[in-house]
């Protein structure tokens, strides 16, 4: 195998039809700087180009395969009076996002640990996306102030039922078993698997014949390394899906929580169990930015009817409103009490969902001035590729 090194945040190895890139920043939880953002988009737009890479290879070094953005250094930027920098970091996160959705090359993700953020960003939209024992997914944005973007109002809204509303405005936790039976991932392969699964993918890569080598070949190289039926914890909110799709299906925030606690009353004691992930569940959205969860909400829905990229121009939108605070400051403050200080105690205003007026949430869904809307590159694979991948 053929191995160089460009970059020290992204590591790259070679082989005659496969390219292998690594994430490199395994104290920070391969968490998404600026200069990881840039290379790696220029090297999904080489690859696109070059006629000997027929294969990608996307993991992270370490514990996790990418926890998200480098949300820390955005607030550090904030404090220093750099008011642009989050906004030019979705930028780039979304324009890779999108080039990753419309890549003519296969591409598959190693999900071994922590995906989170802008790692599902990353991977989701891949068309293999292998999760381990190890793996954990969640999108935990409301939590920090923020909301789930990079692609999240595309591919949530298209989970079964309601399931996409409830990891989008909870931030809950899947395992690599639960994340296969809802789609997110492809594979279950276990981690001990991973390097004889690398190595099958370069070695029959290298000796497919061109008109062998299709998704069908991977899909069974992968196939022959994966658990075909794992089983879900008896825990897994998978179980929970009659209760997710009656609550989560209910049009505002409000009549979802409204929903949920009606349930938690009407809870027996015989299922225990069921009353443990109600409150676990409503805790989660009380803890939650109430604006961010409007935003959320509103977010997922409109995603079910649009294209990919419709999605990541709207999502753009709205994290530019959200880095600029015009109505409410809720990611700065997030930032503060999770990432900071480490109080864990944000102090959100507005302070409660009732305070949210409908006109409030239009804000961040409004059109941004002149030139400075999303500006994706022309990719002419967007309907073969980046709707069909889900």
């Amino acid at each position: 195998m053929a191995s160089f090194q460009l970059d020290d945040q992204v590591l790259i190895q070679e082989t005659l039809f496969v390219r292998i890139l690594t994430l490199n920043r395994p104290r920070q939880l391969n968490a998404l700087s600026l200069e990881m953002l840039s290379r790696l988009s220029q090297l999904f737009l080489a690859f696109e180009d070059d006629a000997n890479a027929k294969l990608i290879i996307l993991k992270g070094k370490g514990r996790a395969f990418c926890a998200g953005g480098d949300v820390a250094t955005v607030h550090r930027r904030f404090l220093e009076g750099n008011l642009k920098f989050g906004e030019k970091i979705g930028e780039k996160l979304l324009t890779l996002t999108y080039l990753v959705a419309t890549c003519s090359k296969p591409q598959v993700s190693i999900l071994n640990g922590i995906v989170m953020g802008g790692g599902v960003g990353i991977s989701a939209h891949g068309k293999f996306r292998v999760a381990t024992e190890n793996s954990i997914f969640a999108m935990p944005e409301n939590s920090l102030g923020l909301f789930p973007d990079v692609g999240s109002s595309y591919f949530l809204s298209r989970l079964p039922g309601f399931f996409g509303e409830y990891l989008g405005l909870t931030g809950a936790r899947l395992d690599g078993a639960e994340m296969l039976a809802c789609g997110l991932a492809t594979h279950l392969v276990p981690s001990a698997k991973l390097s004889l699964l690398e190595k099958s993918l370069i070695s029959r890569t290298a000796s497919a014949t061109s008109s062998s080598f299709d998704l069908a070949f991977i899909s069974a190289i992968i196939d022959e390394h994966s658990l075909q039926q794992p089983a879900l914890n008896e825990k897994s909110a998978l179980h929970k899906m009659d209760v997710i799709d009656k609550c989560f299906s209910r049009p505002t925030v409000e009549d979802i929580l409204s929903a949920l606690e009606k349930e938690e009353v009407t809870t027996t004691d015989a299922n225990r169990a069921g009353d443990e992930w109600l409150a676990s569940t409503i805790r989660s959205l009380k803890k939650a930015s109430p604006m961010s969860l409007k935003i959320c909400l509103r977010s997922i829905r409109e995603g079910r009817v649009q294209a990919m990229d419709e999605c990541l121009a709207r999502e753009y939108r709205i994290s530019c409103h959200v880095m600029r605070g015009q109505i409410s400051k809720d990611f700065r403050e997030g930032c503060r009490a999770i990432l900071w200080d480490k109080d864990k105690k944000p102090k959100w205003k507005p302070s409660s969902l009732e305070l949210i007026t409908e006109h409030m949430v239009d804000h961040y869904f409004s059109r941004l001035d002149g030139d400075e809307e999303l500006k994706l590159p022309q990719r002419c694979n967007l309907n073969v590729f980046a709707n069909a991948k889900l």
